[in-house]
């Protein structure tokens, strides 16, 4: 009966891409759509440290984007190991564009990418649970993960080959290279006591306990958030009362709390909360204080960093969290019967949903996602 149902669906799809494809006004031809833009691919990449949350939906689109940042990623550490080179003048950094300019072509020629057949294609692969013919804001959150963890990992692997010294897969503590800014400052500077450098953090990471980061370790050490290490995750509250531990008796008190973790955990909470500012630190204090109250579990006025443990998720979200609200975005916009899920025809009357790389605050009001879906 399973295999009869798949054989039905497959052939449903096909019979809709067929019929779409082939459509006087097919959705595809972007000369005649209203709403039609050009898909761009991220021009732009960010190499601080600090995450990029968002995500390609379809992995070929992903992988061009991987290959663009790549070759920023080189130009960047080939400057930074050898800057007494000037950058090579515009004109010979032209082939690079037409390269980039060129993988845009392909993505908008229908003929070479068609948006519907993509759609038809990847619809199956996302309602896996179950399949039922809908894509449930779950399902979707779920393959925004693994997309995240496949661009994670591969920065990650990137990471790796740059500290690993003497090529053995593994990275050591005296392999690892601070950040430059760290480097070019003193113990005086903003920041420099912060332990995401430090070699705390180091161990923290190596669960194993072998002074070497293999692949997975790496990965946690530079995104513990999403980690399941509970080393790490203790280092995460450890690091956040230092950071926030204004007096500096190694706990935080009610003050330090209410300005600064309370709104990120509300923040959350709220999914976004983008008017909290809004909101006046006198309407603010009292679910402030019934929330220090359920974490300060001695009663001594204070939160330890066995008592943050309840909240450090939040106060460092994984990209479980960034996925869903992306998933949650896509649905809004695209399901016209507002069942909360979505049918491969609703995917296909809204593809610039899911492609479109050029969103901007004027035609869209999701800050967090305004520039590549």
């Amino acid at each position: 009966m399973g295999k009869v149902s798949v054989v039905i669906y497959i052939s449903v799809a096909l019979l809709i891409f067929w019929l779409v494809s082939h459509s006087p006004n097919k959705l595809v031809n972007r000369s005649h759509d209203h709403s039609a833009r050009r898909l761009k691919l991220r021009s732009s990449f960010t190499f601080t440290g600090a995450n990029d949350h968002r995500v390609a939906f379809d992995p070929i689109v992903a992988d061009m984007e991987r290959r663009r940042e790549d070759k920023e990623w080189e130009k960047l550490q080939l400057h930074n190991r050898h800057p007494e080179f000037d950058p090579a003048p515009a004109a010979e950094s032209q082939p690079e564009w037409e390269d980039f300019m060129n993988a845009e072509d392909y993505l908008n020629d229908e003929d070479r990418f068609n948006v519907t057949g993509r759609l038809v294609l990847l619809f199956p692969k996302i309602d896996v649970d179950p399949a039922d013919g809908f894509v449930s804001g779950s399902e979707l959150t779920q393959w925004n993960v693994k997309q995240s963890e496949k661009e994670v990992l591969h920065r990650t692997q990137r990471e790796v080959e740059l500290h690993d010294k003497n090529n053995d897969g593994l990275v050591s503590f005296s392999e690892y290279e601070p950040p430059s800014w760290v480097q070019n400052s003193d113990n005086s500077s903003f920041g420099y006591d912060m332990g995401w450098w430090k070699e705390e953090h180091f161990n923290a990471s190596d669960a194993d306990g072998d002074g070497l980061l293999n692949i997975t370790e790496f990965n946690d050490f530079m995104h513990p958030a999403d980690s399941k290490n509970p080393k790490l995750i203790q280092w995460l509250c450890k690091e956040e009362i230092r950071e926030r531990d204004t007096d500096k008796d190694g706990k935080v008190n009610f003050k330090e709390f209410f300005h600064g973790l309370f709104d990120l955990v509300r923040n959350y909470d709220e999914e976004g909360g983008h008017n909290s500012s809004h909101d006046s630190a006198d309407l603010m204090e009292a679910p402030a204080k019934k929330l220090f109250s359920q974490l300060d579990k001695d009663g001594d006025g204070l939160l330890s960093e066995d008592e943050l443990l309840p909240v450090i998720g939040k106060l460092h979200p994984s990209e479980h969290y960034y996925a869903k609200q992306q998933a949650d975005y896509i649905i809004s916009q695209a399901d016209a019967d507002k069942d909360g899920r979505l049918t491969l025809t609703e995917m296909i009357d809204n593809p610039y949903v899911f492609y479109s790389a050029i969103f901007n605050d004027d035609e869209d009001d999701f800050d967090d996602f305004h520039d590549e879906f």
